[in-house]
């Protein structure tokens, strides 16, 4: 199972303004496969700190624009109930070129996926 983390990447020029609700954007050659208008729902005001700079060429961007993310630790666990259902989750910490982030996961699907995950002394309860 491959995670994806929405982040921002950037900062890039606004070329033109297309009305109110859309901007074009000046996006590198790795991201000619994009259309460059962009909703400005999906855009962000950056003011700039040199700590935020991520060099693109770290992040492998894949043909489909979508970048792995591996999970580095289990974090927390806890039990959800659906609809007369139990399932077991586990707050999974994802890491990669864009640093750290967390998600809730289902444990089986993670313990299948990542069972080293499991072998370390974090004490998580397992059905």
């Amino acid at each position: 199972m491959q995670k994806l983390t929405p982040r921002f990447i950037g900062p890039y020029q606004i070329l033109k303004r297309h009305g109110n609700v859309a901007c074009q954007i000046a996006l590198p050659p790795s991201l000619s496969n994009l259309h460059s208008v962009f909703h400005v729902s999906q855009l962000r005001n950056y003011i700039f700190d040199p700590s935020h700079v991520i060099e693109s060429n770290k992040v492998q961007i894949k043909e489909n624009l979508t970048f792995e993310t591996l999970p580095l630790r289990i974090e927390d666990q806890k039990t959800k109930e659906l609809r007369g259902k139990t399932i077991s989750l586990v707050k999974v910490v994802w890491g990669g070129a864009t640093g750290e982030s967390a998600t809730w996961e289902v444990q089986i699907q993670m313990r299948d996926s990542y069972p080293e995950l499991f072998l370390s002394g974090v004490s998580v309860c397992l059905p």
